[in-house]
């Protein structure tokens, strides 16, 4: 276990602190919690003979049971955007398809040493998916809300697990205010909310540390929506700084569609928190979101580490894909922004020459088949005219 101090503990944003063994999703003020800060852990700490992401389970706040589906260990590939090398984290390697894995791991693992045994969630994508993975893996009961408009194909992974899935009318926020009414009955296991969430995905940044052979990379850069894997990179490489296992937090490059951008329009404006915004549609509908419950901690985080918000446009999205799908990486939408993104961060000066360079891609093409089979039949007929 690795520490600060004192034992760990939950706080809020008011500065209220909570034990943490307690079974908490949020703080008495209706804000989100974090876990204190940790000291982090040095390569000596890595469990060798552990194949998952549990090999770096010192770095936790807690000692728990090893909940695992084999999730982490994920390849760190060669690839490259416009000419421009870098590497790519293969998340869809993950057990249900994408990185969110790694956090639902930890989260449950949590929730399981507290004897819970029925879960509530809300998400009618990757976020869903893998905390019914997880839950039938634990016994646990889970019930999944989505939106009533959501596809059936989105959530056929999530019932196929054996979740209880309930339709909810109105937009992806009413489908939260309703799960966060439904918490006063059943325990709300939010990849959004719960604390120890992050501290499955800061995983990723020890094992990005340890591909690299125990170097941090220059910069890091990731898709947001809700943000959790910013602070995912934020803990973790900031927990290798408190170490001494690392000189510097890399520098955290975050994207999102301009057509659903709350988060970047926040930090360009030089905002603490989001904004309303009339957003649209994207194809990057994982990161479709206009209210992330942790907007001032992601900001922040990106921030303090020296790195930037980009928002590309929609139609640079269909020829992301295309560009990593052309190296052998097939990847969602909402994964491939992230390449969309390079050229841009390269222009502004985020990435230099020489710079290693990490992309995260968090789920796998797959997971959107038919928004994939749309972008690749629009690209022949677009070829097959021009000839």
């Amino acid at each position: 276990m690795a520490g600060v101090g004192r034992m760990p503990y939950l706080y809020d944003r008011s500065g209220a602190e909570y034990p943490i063994d307690e079974p908490r999703w949020g703080g008495a003020d209706g804000s989100p919690l974090m876990v204190s800060a940790l000291g982090g852990i040095t390569r000596d700490d890595v469990d060798r003979s552990e194949r998952s992401h549990w090999r770096y389970a010192a770095a936790l706040p807690v000692p728990l049971p090893r909940l695992s589906l084999g999730e982490g260990c994920t390849p760190l590939l060669p690839a490259t955007v416009q000419g421009i090398p870098v590497l790519a984290k293969a998340e869809w390697f993950n057990p249900s398809g994408s990185f969110k894995d790694r956090g639902t791991s930890v989260m449950l693992a949590m929730l399981a040493s507290q004897y819970i045994s029925e879960i509530l969630e809300d998400s009618s994508g990757n976020g869903g998916a893998s905390v019914a993975a997880y839950a039938a893996a634990a016994g646990m009961d889970a019930k999944i809300l989505v939106p009533e408009g959501t596809a059936p194909g989105k959530i056929v992974q999530s019932r196929a697990h054996g979740a209880r899935i309930e339709l909810v009318p109105g937009n992806r926020q009413a489908t939260s205010d309703e799960a966060i009414r439904q918490a006063s009955t059943r325990f709300y296991a939010s990849h959004n909310w719960h604390p120890f969430f992050l501290q499955g995905v800061k995983l990723l940044a020890y094992e990005i540390w340890e591909d690299l052979g125990f170097r941090a990379p220059d910069a890091v850069i990731v898709p947001a929506g809700s943000g959790s894997l910013i602070l995912g990179c934020a803990l973790g490489f900031g927990e290798l700084v408190a170490s001494g296992a690392i000189p510097r937090i890399p520098r955290i490059l975050a994207v999102q569609p301009r057509n659903c951008s709350p988060l970047a329009a926040a930090y360009t404006a030089g905002e603490t928190s989001v904004r309303d915004g009339d957003w649209r549609p994207t194809l990057a509908e994982g990161t479709s979101i206009a209210h992330p419950v942790r907007d001032r901690e992601v900001l922040a985080a990106v921030r303090e580490s020296g790195g930037d918000f980009q928002a590309v446009a929609e139609e640079s999205i269909p020829d992301a894909v295309l560009t990593l799908a052309a190296q052998g990486l097939y990847v969602e939408p909402t994964s491939s922004i992230v390449a969309a993104a390079v050229p841009g961060f390269v222009h502004h000066g985020m990435i230099g020459p020489g710079d290693t360079v990490v992309m995260v891609l968090t789920g796998f093409g797959l997971k959107a088949g038919h928004t994939m089979a749309d972008i690749v039949d629009r690209t022949e007929t677009t070829r097959n005219t021009s000839r």
